[in-house]
């Protein structure tokens, strides 16, 4: 299932003097991503490299990755496939190097890069990217707080909820016709859902 970060993580290795200093941040578009690894060269101008890789977008997923002056194929790449293996989405990862005075190799640099992302998300909480449909109901205030408690209860994903002449939640659902049914149960069927579209939501569970 695919899944993101939830937050920034950091991890720091050293290879025979060479410090790696890997960031894992959320980004969702290429321009967030490339914030990020904009901030990263502000952060340490004095690297010789800033590698990095990143994934975006859900049905169909971006990917991007440079090797920043690496040898070809040593940085990015093994950088993307972390990311890969662990099904992420919406994730850029930079990995900083401090050069240490001694060279790698081609299959020490591979393995250098890609083990500092994978460091990095070691420490790293996930959220879990699922395709619900947004449904919007309208309820009077003396049973708003009553339906959205127990919605709540049942795990169904409140989205938001507004308070003015009467109540507005909005829900994402994996069922409609199983919501349905229990909005009818919990209303005695005097309530009806207006379906939105769909949408993608992040959960903390599978």
């Amino acid at each position: 299932m695919v899944r993101t970060v939830a937050s920034a993580v950091r991890a720091e290795v050293e290879i025979k003097k060479s410090r790696f200093i890997a960031i894992v941040a959320r980004a969702a578009s290429e321009t967030e991503a490339r914030a990020v690894i904009a901030s990263r060269r502000s952060a340490e101008p004095a690297a010789r490299h800033h590698c990095s890789a990143f994934v975006y977008g859900d049905v169909h997923r971006v990917e991007r990755s440079s090797d920043d002056g690496e040898p070809g194929g040593t940085a990015g790449t093994p950088m993307l496939d972390v990311l890969r293996g662990h099904d992420l989405t919406n994730v850029v990862a930079v990995v900083t190097r401090y050069f240490g005075g001694t060279k790698l190799g081609t299959g020490g640099l591979t393995r250098a890069y890609g083990g500092a992302v994978a460091e990095a998300l070691g420490g790293a909480s996930f959220l879990y990217r699922h395709r619900r449909t947004l449904m919007r109901i309208e309820l009077p205030h003396t049973d708003a707080g009553r339906v959205e408690s127990e919605l709540r209860r049942r795990d169904v994903e409140i989205v938001s909820d507004e308070y003015g002449a009467s109540a507005m939640l909005t829900v994402a659902v994996a069922d409609t016709a199983d919501f349905d049914a229990t909005l009818a149960d919990l209303t005695a069927g005097t309530v009806t859902s207006e379906r939105l579209g769909e949408a993608y939501v992040e959960t903390s569970a599978p």
